[in-house]
């Protein structure tokens, strides 16, 4: 029996958006996705531009090859809840204390390989689906707001906690509001213990986290915060922590009066012990609010300030378009931020639909990630290959390891950064290594076939010059055209 037509699934909004001609539509998808396939192309030929970036901007449940999501329900990070591994970790952690000497050496090794496989996974989980999901843009944008909202998993146990960061306070807001994202990581207990947070208290303020979420997640530098309100926002944090990481943990002794300010969320606490209850004044008004309904009252303030808006969009802009952004399409991108109150989906079509993002097709200078995952999409299209191991050494070999920089700042948006001839010899190295695993002639993909004519004559004639399939492989992997989305 056929549907009736009111059964059918409604077509997401699509954005005023058009591309007369195969070149075009690949550079889309090749600026959308982590990297243009033959299996994408054909979807977009056959739906239609808009609407494909329709179902992109509003994805539903993504479907990853079988054997893709068995490795992932395989994982550790999904078989065990995060608060039962936290635990469990925080267990084995506490029991090096009880051994003899001659044991804790081995112990603390046992517990340290612990944290290094959670980690291990998280960035193989981050792997398969930006090759596989058929939501490109929402597995684009979860890297983009896991960047802007850095934690590295350089810093202790951030190792353990940061695929539930990605998981659970990133990716179901990554084309959500952006106010949800400050929320959300702010009470995870990554970014509390990678930026300080936990050890915020009255009496011994720590501004560390304080001033990154107004220079770096909010406002920007040059945003209108002074001195003064880094002091304080730290002020306002103060409370905001870990919870102990066993379920059973008696919440810690209150007074009374202040009683119905603890909150336990997870692994997020707000201690009223450790909170600084003064008077405050952040960004030139009074914060009303009292515990922990100040820090919402913050976030509020600094999600909807016009700064934001502009610093947001102009790390969108940069993302997307350009390392220097037209300030037209910023500006247009900053109106959208306001008037929708933060939802991304409306700041990325202003984007999409602008001239300014058309004309940038093919332009944008791949970072390593862009680079090495959509080479390896390029190469494999819709083949699931043996492992992502040799895929995350790459990127890590070429400077921008998954979830390991170090600094707040995440790592760099712009070509400076990543075009060095150091980075192009070790392009050309990663390259070969991806041909050799190539059980295609990329001579023969109807994605090469489209856009080799427009490359430059000596890219078309060192191809010419090839000996072999592999050879031929590596160097259209390694061409200069091949390095732009």
């Amino acid at each position: 029996m056929l549907l009736s037509a009111c059964a059918l699934p409604a077509a997401p909004p699509a954005p005023r958006v058009a591309a007369a001609d195969a070149v075009t539509r690949l550079r889309w998808i090749d600026r959308v996705t982590w990297g243009a396939n033959v299996a994408t192309l054909e979807e977009v030929d056959a739906m239609g531009l808009a609407p494909w970036l329709g179902r992109q901007l509003h994805p539903g449940a993504a479907r990853l090859p079988p054997a893709v999501q068995a490795r992932i329900d395989a994982m550790r990070i999904t078989t065990t809840p995060p608060d039962a591994l936290a635990a469990e970790l925080d267990a084995q952690r506490r029991a090096i204390d009880t051994l003899p000497d001659e044991a804790r050496l081995p112990a603390r090794q046992a517990y340290q390989r612990a944290l290094d496989d959670l980690a291990r996974e998280s960035r193989q989980r981050f792997a398969w689906r930006a090759l596989y999901s058929p939501h490109q843009l929402q597995e684009q944008m979860t890297w983009f707001w896991m960047n802007h909202f850095n934690v590295s998993t350089r810093k202790g146990e951030v190792r353990a906690l940061v695929g539930d960061y990605e998981e659970h306070a990133v990716r179901p807001h990554a084309l959500g509001r952006f106010r949800d994202l400050l929320g959300t990581t702010l009470r995870h207990p990554a970014m509390l213990r990678y930026l300080d947070n936990a050890q915020n208290a009255n009496g011994r303020l720590n501004e560390n986290y304080a001033r990154e979420l107004m220079e770096l997640h909010t406002l920007g530098v040059g945003g209108g915060y002074s001195q003064g309100d880094v002091q304080e926002l730290a002020r306002v944090l103060t409370g905001a922590g870990i919870a102990p990481a066993a379920a059973d943990a008696p919440a810690p002794a209150v007074r009374p009066a202040l009683r119905g300010d603890y909150v336990r969320q997870g692994r997020f606490e707000f201690n009223p012990n450790r909170h600084d209850y003064g008077t405050k004044t952040f960004l030139g008004r009074p914060i009303t609010r009292r515990g922990p309904g100040e820090i919402d009252e913050a976030l509020d303030r600094l999600a909807r300030a016009p700064a934001t808006a502009r610093f947001v969009s102009t790390r969108l802009a940069t993302w997307f378009v350009a390392d220097a952004p037209p300030p037209a399409l910023v500006a247009r991108m900053s109106a959208a931020f306001e008037r929708s109150d933060g939802d991304i989906v409306a700041v990325l079509t202003a984007m999409f639909e602008s001239a300014e993002f058309a004309d940038s097709l093919g332009t944008r200078f791949s970072d390593p990630v862009h680079y090495a995952i959509g080479s390896v999409r390029l190469v494999n299209d819709t083949r699931v290959i043996a492992s992502v191991d040799p895929l995350l050494g790459w990127i890590a070999r070429m400077g921008e390891p998954v979830y390991g920089h170090e600094t707040p700042d995440g790592h760099p948006l712009t070509r400076d950064a990543w075009a060095s001839a150091g980075q192009m010899a070790t392009r050309f190295e990663i390259a070969r290594a991806i041909a050799a695993d190539a059980n295609v002639s990329l001579a023969e993909s109807p994605v090469v076939r489209i856009l080799l004519p427009r490359f430059a004559a000596p890219t078309r004639a060192a191809l010419a010059q090839a000996r072999s399939p592999r050879e031929w492989n590596t160097l259209m992997l390694a061409a200069p055209e091949h390095m732009n989305r």
